[in-house]
């Protein structure tokens, strides 16, 4: 986003509250993040894209411990200019309440440094994320990049995360929407990609990372999966250099994997005259390296095709688990509140 000179919006439907202690009583009940940033928190041998990513935390940590996590909104103040932007919604009245503290400590740190923005750049605002996005699409500058990122505690989030989204895109079709979700085994989590895969937009990119296998009893968080609408076409490239070291490096057993998807809009099957039923849409454009999806490249079978890969590797993309890395049971469900299962 940042390399036109346009300025643009950040809209975070769900923005939590902004900056997490790990040290709290929370954090460390569960130390979920030890399993995550722990992980890569110290290592000198990262990959670009998570030595920068690991260097804006250590930003929030001075000292060199690790002591606070980056929510997204610290993470999009980080990054944008002084020109763009961010809208921040949140409905917890406790996370409002942080949220909000936090915000006004970066305004008052960016004042102190000489960092005047012209009007408020940064607006928190007590609501519902999903319906506040639909004021605030087009934007004036027509460039926007939005995270929804809801809890997902109840089942209906994934269909409020659509309707937002197909709303979205009819008031801004060219805005750029990053969804986070997490991969379970209820029904609306399995079918939650393909769904979205129907939406009118022009390119689709979905990124999913296991760190262990399923659990026998169907509990627990192993998987997450991030899903863009009009993705950036630098993007894939970044992914492709990043999600076989973080397979090696989060992973807690032998399921530990990673599976890149990206197409057009699927628009389903149509009948062909005098003969079997051909994909359209985009099936026909699907990544040759997305894997065992519901799409697939003309001829191509179901699964994987041999051609498009080298021998003995698999469709799925599996990265070797690092030596030192035992098999163990997968641990509690990550608190998507700390950031633990979205290193």
């Amino acid at each position: 986003m940042n390399q036109k000179d346009t300025a643009y919006t950040y809209i975070d439907t769900h923005a939590g509250a902004g900056v997490y202690a790990l040290d709290s009583a929370q954090a460390v009940k569960s130390g979920e993040y030890i399993d995550g940033i722990g992980r890569l928190w110290g290592r000198d041998d990262l990959p670009p894209a998570l030595a920068e990513y690991v260097d804006l935390v250590g930003k929030l940590n001075p000292s060199g411990k690790l002591r606070w996590y980056p929510g997204s909104p610290w993470v999009a103040d980080a990054e944008a200019r002084l020109e763009d932007r961010l809208r921040l919604f949140e409905l917890h009245p406790a996370d409002i309440r942080v949220l909000a503290e936090n915000v006004r400590k970066l305004e008052a740190h960016h004042a102190e440094q000489g960092e005047r923005a012209r009007g408020r750049r940064i607006l928190v605002d007590h609501a519902d994320g999903f319906h506040g996005l639909k004021a605030l699409l087009p934007p004036p500058s027509r460039r926007a990049l939005v995270l929804v990122d809801p809890p997902y505690e109840v089942k209906l989030d994934y269909k409020h995360v659509r309707d937002a989204l197909e709303e979205a895109l009819k008031r801004f079709p060219a805005g750029m929407y990053a969804v986070w979700y997490p991969v379970l085994q209820r029904m609306e989590s399995r079918e939650f990609a393909d769904r979205l895969k129907r939406l009118p937009a022009k390119e689709w990119l979905h990124v999913t990372l296991s760190v262990a296998g399923p659990r026998a009893d169907g509990n627990g968080l192993h998987s997450s999966g991030m899903f863009i609408l009009n993705p950036p076409y630098t993007l894939e490239a970044t992914l492709r250099e990043t999600m076989p070291y973080l397979v090696q490096v989060l992973g807690q057993d032998a399921g530990a994997t990673f599976r890149i998807e990206k197409g057009t809009q699927a628009t389903g099957t149509v009948p062909a005259q005098g003969g079997p039923r051909k994909p359209v849409g985009n099936a026909r454009r699907a990544s040759p390296l997305s894997g065992r999806g519901s799409l697939r490249l003309p001829g191509q079978p179901f699964g994987d095709d041999p051609r498009t890969r080298k021998e003995g590797e698999s469709a799925e993309q599996r990265t070797p688990r690092s030596p030192r890395t035992e098999a163990k049971p997968a641990p509690r469900a990550p608190s998507k509140r700390n950031g633990s299962g979205r290193s």
